[in-house]
């Protein structure tokens, strides 16, 4: 009789256990999958169609493609905020900065020295332009475009730097400029557009003048441009 005993003891701890097994309170959450990132064309559409949540969920999309498009998209609706470019400015890839400097344009409260100093000379011309859109003449940011327009050995980033120099109009920047009428075709005819503001004083005035005789012809037109808008 004992021996049976124990054998029924045996079968109901087995039942005990089954059951705590099936109901303990630490057993393994289900895995839940994360919802479907939005494609790099859902994030396009959004930007024409309203939908500010889809644009909103590409800054997080784990394609750089998709990141990049959702700050255009987002910015098409009105709804890029400072922050998002100033987190978009320090992203892993160069085409997001990129994207993020280009979009800064129009963000004046966006500080761009960073971007100027971007390891990337892709991203540090289009902050250079941007810059030139801000018109901010703080010295961090003339001082950053003056270096560039002299020492950076990309032509695309002198050129674009020494157009943000004349867009933004500050005396600082003249004798650069003069300066980049003698670099390559491309730098010369931004430069001689770029000494507009500064018409008038005799060294710009003379500058200008040679650029009339520059052996390029798109440099003696950018000159000829010049003299007819001023008269």
């Amino acid at each position: 009789r004992a021996r049976n005993h124990d054998r029924r003891r045996d079968r109901n701890h087995h039942r005990v256990r089954q059951r705590v097994r099936r109901h303990h309170a630490h057993r393994p959450a289900e895995v839940v999958s994360p919802a479907p990132q939005p494609s790099r064309r859902e994030v396009a559409t959004a930007g024409h169609t309203g939908d500010g949540t889809v644009a909103l969920a590409g800054l997080s999309a784990d394609d750089p493609e998709v990141r990049a498009t959702a700050l255009g998209a987002l910015e098409r609706l009105d709804q890029l905020d400072d922050a998002h470019l100033v987190a978009a400015l320090s992203d892993s890839e160069m085409s997001v900065r990129r994207r993020a400097a280009q979009v800064a344009a129009t963000h004046p409260g966006v500080d761009l020295v960073g971007a100027l100093n971007d390891a990337d000379d892709r991203v540090v011309e289009v902050a250079a332009w941007s810059c030139g859109e801000h018109e901010s003449s703080r010295d961090a940011v003339i001082e950053r475009l003056l270096e560039l327009a002299v020492n950076s050995s990309e032509p695309l980033v002198r050129e674009s730097a020494v157009a943000a120099l004349g867009a933004i109009g500050d005396e600082r920047g003249v004798e650069t400029i003069i300066a980049a009428c003698s670099d390559k075709p491309a730098v010369r005819r931004r430069a001689v557009l770029a000494l507009s503001p500064f018409l008038g004083d005799s060294e710009v005035e003379a500058t200008v003048d040679r650029a009339l005789e520059d052996r390029d012809w798109q440099v003696r037109q950018a000159a000829e441009d010049l003299r007819r808008i001023t008269g």
